[in-house]
């Protein structure tokens, strides 16, 4: 597996869009679900200023049924 990068929420929601994700709604706070229509799956991104910590990173790219190389290219 490859090492994570320190993305930001923007980098993150590009690599979404790219993947077919799109913004569904707000949820609690500053966190958005983003939900792809083809596989219909959902994830939690959240919209805070720097960097998205890797933990959570892995998280969003797992719940998006996702591999890292898959998102990160």
């Amino acid at each position: 597996m490859t090492r994570l990068p320190a993305l930001t929420y923007r980098e993150v929601v590009a690599r979404l869009r790219r993947a077919g994700f799109e913004f569904d709604r707000q949820a609690k706070g500053s966190h958005e679900i983003w939900y792809n229509p083809t596989t219909h799956r959902r994830t939690t991104v959240p919209n805070h200023p720097g960097t998205i910590p890797r933990g959570t990173l892995a998280a969003i790219i797992r719940e998006a049924g996702l591999t890292v190389d898959e998102f990160l290219h």
